[in-house]
């Protein structure tokens, strides 16, 4: 199946740099896509799984424990060589295709191994998508939580148990008209983009015409755009090896956590996210050190659904965050515009 390019999304910004901060760096915690239908959620994050590395070598495995102690089976998940995934877990889901199914009676009779992963086992190392996440059950939220807390993912059935490892970004998408999310699952993503449908008028022809040409030769439009997508992949590449290089200076700390305060944004999660993710953003732009920009360009996505206090409040559009950042840095810095991220490529 042809899968529209990454590069030649048109506009959202914010969106393509969260998606692409996230893969870089994992450990920002994911990101939340939340807006009008028809603006390219779903596209983005499918266009992303192009754009991502091999996965790096390493033997997945379960245990599995019959009584006796937990016993480490490896377990092969994709071919070699293969993409970092990004796997959708649907909202018709069940529980035993998400968590994976436990054959009790192959465990104790035959000592075979007995379990088929699910999507949190597939997903591991990669990315796990739901889209219209505001609509899915709760016991699957209370699972996820479990999981993405751990790391781990546990499977009881009849006095069998098995266990593996489940790290993944965790990636939600949808229309906040049609439900809102709980709370608990919204400040467990890193970051949180607010979607709009774009309204400069060079731009809503712009996407009439590539996607046109991508329904009519979606092999030739991929090829047109292969260039900006090779440069891409090569950009995010780069930046995840020097990611653990990049320094984020005293100063621009001691404002992170400045800027946290005068918002009166609860727990830290903030302050480690706006940390995070900046570094990401510095690497991303071949660079070592993070400049006051890079702290203000994520701000936003970083902050935006933690300033919410009551449950039936909106979340803010960005206002209160951008009036803070131009407290604490000079205008100049807070006014750069995103799409310069992309300009270089």
């Amino acid at each position: 199946m042809s899968i529209y390019p990454f590069a030649a999304i048109v506009g959202q910004d914010e969106m393509r740099l969260a998606l692409v901060l996230n893969a870089i760096a994992p450990k920002i915690g994911g990101v939340l896509l939340m807006g009008h239908r028809g603006t390219g959620k779903s596209t983005a994050v499918r266009a992303l799984a192009e754009l991502l590395p091999p996965r790096k070598p390493g033997a997945f495995y379960i245990e599995l424990n019959t009584g006796e102690g937990y016993r480490r089976i490896p377990f092969k998940l994709g071919e070699e060589g293969s993409r970092i995934p990004i796997v959708d877990l649907p909202l018709s889901a069940t529980e035993d295709r998400v968590v994976g199914t436990l054959d009790i009676e192959a465990a104790l009779t035959r000592g075979e191994r007995s379990f088929e992963p699910g999507l949190l086992a597939k997903a591991h190392g990669g990315f796990l998508y739901i889209d219209e996440v505001n609509l899915l059950e709760d016991h699957l939220v209370d699972l996820l939580l479990d999981v993405a807390v751990m790391g781990v993912n546990i499977v009881e059935r009849e006095g069998l148990s098995v266990r593996h490892p489940a790290r993944f970004v965790l990636v939600g998408s949808g229309n906040p008209e049609e439900g809102d999310l709980r709370p608990q699952l919204l400040d467990r993503f890193g970051l949180f983009v607010e979607v709009r449908t774009l309204e400069d008028l060079a731009q809503r022809m712009e996407i009439v015409k590539r996607a046109e040409a991508f329904r009519m030769d979606p092999e030739g439009f991929m090829r047109q755009w292969e260039p900006q997508q090779e440069r891409l992949r090569q950009r995010i590449a780069r930046a995840m090896e020097v990611f653990s290089e990049v320094e984020l200076p005293e100063n621009l700390l001691a404002k992170i956590v400045e800027l946290c305060l005068v918002l009166k944004i609860d727990g830290h999660r903030g302050e480690l996210v706006m940390h995070t993710a900046s570094r990401a953003l510095a690497a991303f732009e071949n660079r070592r050190v993070v400049h006051a920009c890079d702290v203000a360009r994520v701000a936003p996505m970083a902050l935006r659904h933690r300033l919410r206090k009551n449950p039936l409040d909106d979340i803010d559009t960005g206002e209160r965050i951008q009036s803070a950042l131009r407290e604490l840095f000079p205008g100049d810095v807070v006014d750069q515009p995103l799409s310069a991220v992309f300009e270089m490529d």
